[in-house]
Parts: structure tokens; sequence; C-alpha cells
């Protein structure tokens, strides 16, 4: 069977909810409006899931000029994109250091009464600069505010098969991949090192090592109990970097991507 992309999912804010458009532009940081806002503390540093579950459900919309954000128990609030000349604010995730815009402070206010501390929000625009960790990419490459690369896929197989030794099964959207293909074995993205989809090729740079962001559920915004599925998953996808499930990806052409586009795997 020829593989295919069968889903696709941006995160408009880092560690929130996803949208799941059936076409988007990739973009030299990755696909367009993917992570290009950040949840981040009084000392500018990144905020997410991993502390606070109940971030995955708050529905970040993408507007012509902004964001509608929606969370359980709070009003709608929109917010504009800040414009280039708005102050900016040094902030951190992971490693890396950042000039964002700051965003209305409006929007840190509705934040920080769902998830109860001091927050804003900010915005990367294209004066603000990432670049990858040149281990694994070619310079010049950039990323947005994910965790290390622009793109990230994941073998539908590879999560049934998961899935076939969990007693609780889960979604796809507990490992936020931008990328999903069907029609292969399991994990078959672990021996692919390029593909094209659509318009694009993409290489395939690293394996995702994964974290307790997977343990929490996005619909329900709590973590499991039992710490799974990553409990299991280490019990067969450890390796010396970590436990990995699916690949991180750079873009080397821009172009459009469709569900269901044939996925062709170039080496």
């Amino acid at each position: 069977m020829q593989p295919t992309l069968s889903a696709l999912y941006i995160y408009p804010v880092k560690s929130c909810a996803a949208v799941a458009p059936q076409q988007i532009d990739v973009q030299p940081r990755g696909l367009a409006q993917d992570r290009r806002w950040m949840i981040v503390d009084d000392k500018g540093k990144f905020v997410t899931g991993r502390l606070y579950a109940r971030m995955p459900l708050i529905c970040a919309t993408p507007l012509a000029q902004g964001l509608r954000l929606e969370a359980p128990g709070m009003p709608a609030l929109e917010i504009a994109t800040p414009a280039p000349t708005a102050a900016r604010l040094s902030v951190e995730v992971w490693k890396n250091q950042v000039d964002a815009l700051r965003a209305d402070a409006a929007a840190g206010a509705w934040l920080g009464r769902y998830l109860g501390t001091s927050l804003h929000l900010v915005h990367m625009d294209d004066a603000a600069h990432r670049a990858v960790n040149p281990d694994y990419g070619q310079p010049g490459d950039e990323v947005s505010f994910a965790d290390g690369y622009p793109q990230l896929l994941i073998s539908q197989a590879a999560l049934e098969q998961l899935n076939q030794r969990l007693a609780n099964p889960v979604g796809m959207l507990n490992f936020r991949p931008n990328l999903v293909v069907a029609g292969t074995a399991p994990h078959a993205e672990d021996d692919w090192k390029r593909v094209r989809i659509g318009e694009v090729e993409f290489d395939l740079v690293k394996p995702c090592t994964r974290c307790i962001f997977t343990t929490v559920d996005p619909l329900r915004g709590e973590r499991s109990s039992d710490g799974e599925p990553l409990k299991t998953l280490t019990s067969y996808r450890r390796t010396p970097s970590g436990v990995t499930f699916g690949q991180n990806l750079i873009a080397r052409n821009l172009g459009t991507v469709r569900v269901g586009d044939t996925v062709h795997v170039l080496a």
C-alpha cells in the first residue's frame, strides 16, 4: 500500500489545542500558523502542558489578524497580532532565547485566570529568529516555538501498535504530531531519511524523544494516574537518547501539503 497523509495538525499556541486543517502551507519555520504563539511566565520562561495539564483545553483559533481564545468556563477573547513596533520580550524556550512580540495584556490576564498564575502571551514574527540544533539541521534552518524542529511525523500504524498494548487506548493527539501517515508498517518512519508529500520534500533528521506530556489527555486536560502511555512506550521504545515515537522533519522547499497526498519515500 502506498503511504498517504491521513491527517494534518497545527497548534497555534504552544501546548494548547490542535487545529486540523485539510491543507496547509509549509513555511521555513514549519506549517503555517503552527506554534507562532507561546505562553510564558513572569520571567519569560515558556509554560507548557507538562506543568499545566489543562493547557490542551485552550483552543486558539487563528484569525486574519490575530487569535480567538476559548477555554472551559471562560469567555471567549479575541486578540490582535502585535504590530512589529510593539514591545519585545526576551523569552526562553528550552535553552533558546527569542526576542518575541508581547501580546496585549488582556491575553495574559485571561490565561492567568484560567490557569491560576501570572502569565503572558508572546508572538513570533518574521523578525524573531530561533535556529534548529546545528547537529541535525543545515545553516539557516529555523523553527517556531515547537520543541526543537519544524515538523513532527508519526505513522498511524505506530499508534495502533501502541494501543494494542494499552488497557486504555490513547489518541494521536497525545503525541502532538503535525503529519500523520497511513498505509505503512508500525514505525516505518524510523527508516526514512527523505520524503516528498505534495509539493514539499522533507528531511527526517531526528527521532522525537517523548516526555510526561504524552500522559496528558488532550480532551480532558488531565494527566493519567498510571503513567500511560509513556510507561508502556518505555518498555519497547527506549533508546540511548530516550523513549522515541515519531520523527522530526525539516522541509527543504516551500509548498502546500494536503490530507490525502501520497507520501513518496525518497531515501
